[in-house]
């Protein structure tokens, strides 16, 4: 049977290719043929010296490991919303609406109790914010694909879900746009793309908009989708008082029934997550039991040191785990294959250097109390070094064993 869509392709292409007319627009033109069909052509390049594998089946098996926490992070952000509604609306208090407000009285009785209620509720915040790190990630990745002659790559898309993920429900839709924009840009383009970055695209956005508007980005601070309502997140109450005072137990952080970052709340969706990459072997155990370890070892020690005036210091690392952005950033950042180490002994080490600071950022620094992204990123920047001395000492072993033979 023919097919007029898939006929309209082949009909357009030869204008997109070779000395076509518009040849210098393939990337754009294929684009939008492989939202319809899937190519036989497969992302090639520098990325591919490091790991044989194939880049779209990556970016793909990633996109889809991030779906129970986006879907977990659309309920839980309805989910507070309409509980702090509630709460306001007992004691008579009034609130502000923003322009989400007609939509949501479209979608939502406002019913915390609710299922399909909190995720309607979530979707109109979470969806504007994906859409536009999509069209303008992507817009950037045309751009430059047009400049490069190359096809795009695939890993816009896991970069645009992860940014999006990490972001609060309540961001202004122009930061968003301005952070994906400095990911994308100053954080992988101007050093070649895929492949070639050293830094995670999404945590360099994310890091930007962070030291840019700390009023709107801050970590001490989480976001509820009702205008002018904040909760504290548990970090931002760890740095206050005690842990074991705070009116969340550790099963709530467990299972995300906390405020929050988007898709950072529950660790139990993540995890899903981690299995699949694990599974799939996109990413490394190696780097995820080092981070683990170091978490452990630096908790540890500051328990150990204790402190009267920082509560931080008393925090075990069960805790830590559960809290802020650990367990996205240990999953979905940590361990993205480009700007990790890529030694085996190199990932122990990389992991661990993550775990140690992300900790020494949190207890050393209260004014700072998330920690995760700024670890990543400094393991980013360490990652050449460790794996030049690896590989620098495994030839060094290679040729004793020669000379001594």
């Amino acid at each position: 049977m023919s097919d007029p869509l898939r006929n309209l392709f082949d009909r357009l292409k030869p204008s997109f290719q070779g000395s076509g007319k518009l040849a210098k627009y393939f990337p754009l033109f294929d684009v939008f043929e492989n939202l319809f069909y899937s190519s036989d052509r497969k992302t090639s390049g520098l990325t591919h010296i490091r790991d044989g594998s194939d880049i779209q089946r990556i970016m793909v098996v990633v996109w889809l490991a991030t779906f129970p926490a986006a879907f977990f992070g659309m309920y839980n952000v309805g989910f507070q919303a309409l509980s702090a509604l509630e709460e306001i609306n007992l004691k008579g208090g009034v609130f502000e609406t923003d322009w989400h407000w007609p939509i949501i009285q479209l979608v939502s009785g406002l019913n915390p109790n609710n299922l399909l209620d909190c995720i309607s509720y979530g979707a109109v915040y979470f969806i504007p914010i994906y859409l536009v790190t999509f069209i303008v990630g992507i817009g950037w990745e045309m751009i430059f694909a047009v400049i490069r002659k190359h096809e795009i790559s695939e890993g816009a898309f896991v970069t645009t879900i992860l940014f999006a993920l990490s972001c609060p429900p309540d961001a202004p839709l122009w930061q968003v746009a301005l952070g994906i924009s400095v990911g994308l840009v100053i954080g992988k383009e101007i050093f070649g793309g895929t492949g070639k970055n050293f830094l995670n695209p999404a945590l360099t956005g994310r890091a930007f908009l962070y030291f840019a508007y700390p009023a709107s980005w801050s970590g001490d601070m989480a976001w509820v989708a009702v205008d002018g309502y904040t909760s504290a997140t548990m970090l931002g109450m760890s740095a206050q008082e005690s842990y074991m005072n705070m009116p969340y137990t550790w099963n709530d952080a467990f299972l995300g029934f906390i405020p929050g970052s988007i898709g950072e709340t529950s660790v139990v969706a993540i995890l899903i997550g981690l299995a699949i990459l694990l599974y799939t072997k996109i990413a490394s155990w190696r780097i995820v039991a080092g981070v683990v370890l170091g978490t452990m070892f630096t908790a540890t020690l500051f328990n150990m040191a204790g402190s009267d005036t920082n509560p931080m210091f008393a925090i075990p690392f069960w805790w830590h785990m559960v809290m802020g952005g650990y367990m996205f950033g240990l999953v979905f950042m940590a361990t993205e294959p480009v700007s990790g180490s890529h030694t085996n002994q190199g990932r122990w080490v990389y992991g661990f250097v993550i775990g140690f600071m992300v900790i020494m950022i949190r207890v050393l620094n209260p004014a700072y109390p998330e920690g995760m992204m700024l670890a990543i990123l400094f393991g980013n920047l360490l990652s050449p070094l460790i794996d030049h001395y690896f590989v620098s000492r495994n030839i060094k072993q290679r040729v004793r064993v020669l000379n001594a033979e």
